[in-house]
């Protein structure tokens, strides 16, 4: 999924739902708006998709919200198998908690991708540790910043406008607007999780 070069609006068409992956641009020029048709020749499939199609499409779409490779993805479900909580809940809040999708969710960035960027190019910090690691997992009690240079970036203040027309953050972030910043209160409960599948369907499609 990192190396996915093509238009990331397919995405949404081939699992027939937004998935968000342009940020902003998603609420504003929505190409699934106007084509929600599957991309590709191929005619629709006819009848109820099998038991085993359903789980791949869930699979896939939290892959593609993730923005995850499969191999990751499948170390991920092997961990969640072997946790003491449920096995759904584990793998979203592992997702979740990762600092990419911390910065986005903190607002400085409308888009996985571009929370991403910022993380690979050195402008977030870690309770005042640099780290460029985008599948960097927060604990409760990190302060996650961005760097005092990139307050007056464009990108930055058109990211949180967004953020406060859609009241996007969540409880278990802290968001200080003087300094950019967000301190994480606690592990997100489910409901505050930014994934909309059926995380049991994930689970049992790789008990097969």
């Amino acid at each position: 999924m990192a190396r996915y070069i093509d238009s990331v609006c397919k995405l949404c068409r081939r699992e027939q739902t937004k998935l968000f992956l342009k940020g902003d641009k998603c609420h504003t020029k929505c190409v699934f708006e106007k084509n929600p048709t599957s991309p590709g020749m191929a005619p629709p499939q006819r009848g109820k998709p099998s038991n085993y199609a359903i789980r791949l499409r869930e699979k896939q779409k939290l892959r593609r919200l993730a923005m995850i490779n499969e191999r990751p993805f499948e170390r991920l479900v092997q961990e969640a198998s072997k946790s003491v909580e449920s096995s759904g809940t584990h793998l979203l809040g592992a997702l979740e908690t990762r600092l990419d999708n911390v910065v986005r969710r903190m607002g400085v960035a409308t888009s996985l991708k571009t929370a991403r960027q910022l993380v690979l190019h050195g402008h977030i910090k870690v309770s005042g540790k640099r780290l460029n690691i985008p599948s960097y997992r927060v604990k409760a009690g990190d302060v996650v910043s961005l760097d005092p240079k990139l307050r007056e970036n464009v990108g930055v203040k058109l990211s949180l406008e967004t953020s406060k027309k859609l009241g996007g953050r969540p409880s278990f972030l802290q968001f200080n607007e003087e300094d950019f910043s967000a301190k994480i209160l606690r592990m997100p409960d489910r409901s505050e999780m930014a994934f909309p599948v059926t995380e049991q369907l994930i689970i049992e499609y790789y008990s097969k």
